[in-house]
């Protein structure tokens, strides 16, 4: 019995002993498992600090240096070019220099001052008073020589109402000029030089330009202007053909222009535009520009010139010294708007108040009273719906006219033609 009890207490004994080394043996490995984890931690926000130290240094000092290479690598697979008009193999020609067009078409271009009374003092002008004279500088393209003058294609506004006209030439000669012919319609002049006036060295250095086909220019063609920017001389800039055929009013006169980005400044006026060839396919003439309290005053590179092709035949009238004075209905009046119309109850158009005696308007079916609706199928809203039909009009050309008249209490339409003088 004694012994069994031994045996008993031998094996609870022994029992006693091995979960004391199970428990030993589990706590190393419990305390093994939570060492593991805290490396593990340690390990990950070593990590996570290693990667956010190399994305610092990528975008504080290797970014910017990459983003500066490929800025800066040539883009082998890109050119600037425009094609050949004219030339059959269908090569191009590289935009960024024009060094070679340049020198070749500068002798051609002239820088024109002038003089323009504005006061002859408070007396007249030789007694208690001094004249006073504005200045202006525009620019001007050598276009023909005859046996005793040559001649320069420039702006209206350049030379209009000028007393003194000068011209500067290549090598910086100036000599006295006079005013052939004008349009005002189409802001075009043409002015000469006596070639008696001009020295050997200077009739030696100048050139005759070379007149192209504006109608041939595409948007994205490539073009130079050259001008006498701001009084300053002769400069160049380039640019592109933004569009063509845009309605730009100067003056009452609405003409269709291309519109160019290459800048156009003050002085620029009637000098040439023109095309990788050399050749003028343009006069320029106007730009956009805004002031800075003007909420447009971002406006940039929003130059217009003359089209040398629409103005081709009218240069050769100025030439032979025929002002270009435009053609006209032969009516006065005024605008009745929509607003008016239905407060008289009349429509609305042009209303004619008086009709020249021995004009179009007076030899045709046309009243004191009418009102002119519609001009060769366009509404009439303001004057210058009939201005723009009528500058692409000559003397003895027709044009056709809606008119509404009084018929009794109301008003009737019918359609007039009007033979232009």
């Amino acid at each position: 019995m004694s012994k069994d009890l031994e045996d008993q207490e031998e094996k609870k004994k022994s029992s006693e002993v091995l979960k004391e080394s199970m428990n030993v043996e589990d706590n190393k490995k419990e305390k093994k498992k939570t060492k593991n984890s805290q490396r593990f931690v340690i390990f990950i926000c070593i990590f996570i600090l290693v990667i956010a130290v190399l994305i610092i240094v990528f975008f504080r000092i290797l970014y910017p240096k990459l983003n500066d290479y490929l800025e800066t690598k040539p883009k082998e697979n890109i050119e600037l070019k425009y094609t050949e008009t004219t030339n059959t193999n269908n090569d191009g020609i590289y935009i960024t220099d024009v060094s070679e067009v340049v020198e070749n078409v500068m002798p051609s271009i002239v820088a024109i001052t002038s003089k323009t009374l504005i006061s002859s003092g408070r007396f007249g002008p030789n007694f208690f008073g001094e004249e006073q004279y504005s200045e202006g500088a525009g620019s001007g393209i050598i276009i023909s020589k005859s046996d005793s003058e040559l001649m320069i294609l420039t702006n209206n506004h350049v030379v209009e109402g000028a007393n003194e006209l000068a011209v500067q030439f290549i090598n910086g000669n100036s000599f006295d000029a006079k005013i052939v012919g004008t349009s005002e319609r189409k802001d075009i002049a043409v002015i000469s030089v006596a070639l008696n006036d001009i020295d050997s060295d200077t009739l030696n250095k100048i050139k005759i330009a070379t007149l192209g086909d504006s109608n041939q220019l595409k948007v994205g063609n490539g073009i130079i202007a050259i001008g006498n920017a701001l009084g300053y001389g002769q400069s160049v800039t380039t640019g592109v053909v933004s569009a063509l055929d845009r309605e730009v009013s100067i003056d009452n006169y609405t003409n269709k222009m291309i519109q160019l980005d290459a800048a156009i400044n003050g002085g620029n006026s009637g000098g040439a535009l023109l095309n990788k060839n050399g050749e003028v396919v343009g006069i320029n003439s106007a730009k956009y520009s805004s002031s800075a309290m003007d909420s447009s005053a971002s406006i940039e590179g929003m130059g217009f010139a003359i089209p040398i092709s629409d103005v081709s035949e009218l240069i050769t009238t100025l030439m032979n010294g025929e002002d270009d004075e435009g053609v006209t209905l032969g009516v006065e009046g005024y605008i009745i708007s929509s607003s008016n119309s239905r407060s008289y109850n009349m429509p609305s158009g042009f209303y004619i108040s008086k009709i020249t005696s021995g004009s179009g308007a007076d030899k045709s079916d046309l009243e004191i009273g009418n009102i002119i609706t519609k001009i060769e199928g366009n509404e009439v809203t303001n004057i210058s719906d009939i201005q723009e039909v009528l500058n692409d009009l000559k003397k003895g050309d027709k044009v056709n006219l809606t008119i509404s008249y009084i018929s009794g209490r109301e008003y009737k339409e019918k359609d007039i033609t009007v033979t232009l003088s």
